[in-house]
Parts: structure tokens; sequence; C-alpha cells
């Protein structure tokens, strides 16, 4: 049966009462608040939702997640990398970014990132919470994406591109630099083919728990000054 979230409590449900059809499905209601939010990563779970529908909250098993060390770049990629095409930069415009990932795509007709999910995203990156990467091209943004930085994780949410490779270089220039900075996992949520062709897989819910009870505590060295990267 599902939980429903009450607006004068933060707690989650234990995540094995997560559903198994429809996959990971925890909660239900409850708001966007920035508290209810980073309560809902540190315990690992996520807001996803239709317009028109109610808040959802999910804990999918099992959970895809990218190794900072196991970053796949392809030649095609490595070799635009090289070229340097596109500049990359840091938290240079988080707004902007959460725009562009809300937009429609052609492959559906709705989007999940409502405008309450856009203002609660930046009430995050402005708590120095949520971060974005942007793509750039003479001066025009072609790709980008957005996630959230806690201990020693990531937890990435959305990225989208106008360019060929632009949202790959994006974030596989983050990759790198969230290695260096002694990052050890980056949370992909839910497979897709893009996220598998750099390297992201499949590891079972508890396995994700346990890196979130041993690393979200622990320190770091990020430097997320906006900044050209």
């Amino acid at each position: 049966m599902l939980t429903w979230l009450q607006r004068d409590t933060l707690e989650f449900p234990p995540l094995e009462r997560a559903m198994r059809e429809p996959n990971g499905l925890l909660a239900g209601g409850g708001d966007l608040s920035a508290d209810r939010l980073i309560r809902a990563y540190r315990h690992g779970c996520f807001p996803w939702y239709q317009q028109g529908q109610p808040i959802l909250w999910w804990s999918p098993d099992p959970r895809t997640v990218l190794f900072p060390e196991e970053l796949h770049v392809s030649r095609s990629l490595a070799k635009v990398l090289r070229q340097q095409k596109y500049q990359v930069t840091f938290d240079q415009d988080f707004a902007a970014v959460i725009r562009a990932c809300a937009a429609p795509r052609d492959y559906t007709d709705g989007t999940w990132i409502t405008g309450s999910m856009q203002a609660a995203y930046i009430e995050l990156h402005a708590r120095g919470f949520a971060h974005s990467v942007e793509v750039w091209e003479n001066g025009e943004l072609i790709g980008g994406l957005y996630g959230l930085a806690m201990g020693q994780l990531f937890f990435g949410e959305s990225m989208f591109s106008r360019a060929d490779n632009a949202s790959k270089v994006g974030f596989a220039t983050l990759v790198e630099h969230l290695k260096h900075w002694g990052f050890v996992l980056i949370d992909c949520q839910m497979p897709t083919q893009h996220l598998q062709s750099l390297g992201a897989r499949s590891i079972a819910r508890q396995t994700f728990a346990d890196y979130l009870n041993k690393h979200l505590d622990l320190s770091n060295s990020a430097d997320w000054l906006p900044r050209r990267v």
C-alpha cells in the first residue's frame, strides 16, 4: 500500500517498502521544500511525476549508477574533447540549464520538470546543494546537466543537448572533476542507453543504500565556483 506523506513531517518510509510494480514507487504527497528534498536524497529516493499528478517519490531496485573510474569515453567523444570544440562551465547559469532540461522533447508531450520543480531546485542551488554544468559553443548554451552534490556522492537529475555530443562532453568533464575531487559514485537513477554508453550500470538498491550510509557525510574537495573548466 502506498504511503502518503504529510506536510508536517519529513520522514519517508523504509526503502524496502517501495513497490515492485511500478518499480521503486515509495511514497506520494508531501511537498518540494528544500528540506524535504535534501532528506529524500539522503534517504535514497527522488521525486518524479508528470504534470497534473501528485508528487511521487521513487527508489528503484536496481539503481543505475556510474563509478567515476568506470567512465567510458568513445573514440568519437574523445575526439570532440581533444578538439575543445565546446566550452564547459560549472554553476554559470543554473536556471538556464534547468529550463532547458524542462523543455519539450521529441519523444514526449509533457515534462516532469514542472515550474514548481524548477523553483525547488533553484532554491537548492542557492543553498549550495544543486549544481549545473553548462556546455557552450560561440557563447550559446548548447548542452548541460544538473544535480546535487552531498558528501562524496553526486545525484544526477537531468541533461539536455542541442548539438552532437554536447551533453556527453558536459557529463564526461563533470565526471573527471568529481573523480579528482574525491567523489565515489554518481547516481543516475534509472537506466538509459545514453548513460549506459558512458559506463553507467545497475547495482542493488541495498548496495546503493550502503554507499549513502558510508559516504554522505564524508568530505570532498569540490570547487563549484562559477567558472570555465
